[in-house]
């Protein structure tokens, strides 16, 4: 009921008249004075239309707290749909920089991984070319220490073999030399008893000769018997 319509039931009732009949049962009152029954209905009517009004209070209350409670459901719903988008685009992003993370981890260590293993090539290679060079160097100096070795023994025993010749010629020398000496010796007593015998006369003649004279002589004889 609208306050038009109270207004007009209001008017009603102190005019007489019934809103809801069209006769009354009461005679008409005189403007001025109010019956008692009239002032019930007043009262009456009065309290129903408080109470409309209240119902209808309570009905737009209730409307209006329908309203917020749907608008605050929406907006709440509205909310925790956003929300949950910011989440999920959240977990994406979160799930994204993790991948990357590890992906950049695999990588980083397929990358350690593949550098410590030419380190531990290139070690080894180096280790064997080092190898290799100090087994060959060692085998070239054992080489170099034989050769020197039978240089030595060939030196050594090529100047032992020429000592040794050396040795049987001077060996030789000196025997031909006491051998000569003694046959020259023996010669000379020849050759000296053989004028003593033969010419005594001479001989004393030689002792008065110069010894130079003689010498020479001797010498002269030695000469022809060398030739």
């Amino acid at each position: 009921m609208t306050e038009h319509q109270i207004k007009d039931r209001i008017k009603a009732v102190l005019a007489g008249s019934s809103p809801d009949t069209a006769t009354s049962e009461h005679p008409l009152i005189v403007p001025g004075t109010m019956h008692p029954n009239q002032a019930l209905q007043v009262l009456t009517l009065a309290q129903r239309t408080a109470e409309e009004h209240i119902a209808i209070a309570n009905r737009q209350a209730e409307k209006i707290r329908t309203d917020a409670q749907a608008a605050a459901d929406k907006i709440a719903a509205d909310a925790e749909a956003h929300s949950q988008n910011i989440r999920r685009e959240a977990d994406k992003v979160l799930a994204e920089a993790r991948a990357t993370a590890e992906k950049a981890a695999r990588e980083t260590r397929a990358q350690a991984e593949e550098a410590r293993r030419s380190a531990d090539q290139i070690v080894s290679e180096a280790r064997a070319q080092a190898q290799a060079v100090a087994k060959k160097a060692e085998e070239q100096a054992d080489q170099l220490k034989l050769q020197a070795h039978q240089r030595y023994e060939d030196t050594v025993g090529s100047l032992g073999a020429k000592r040794e010749a050396l040795q049987r010629q001077i060996e030789s020398l000196e025997h031909f030399d006491r051998e000569y000496r003694a046959r020259l010796t023996a010669f000379m007593q020849n050759q000296l008893r053989a004028l003593w015998v033969d010419a005594p006369v001479v001989g004393d003649e030689l002792e008065d000769a110069d010894p130079e004279g003689s010498d020479e002589s001797v010498e002269d004889d030695s000469q022809e018997d060398d030739e």
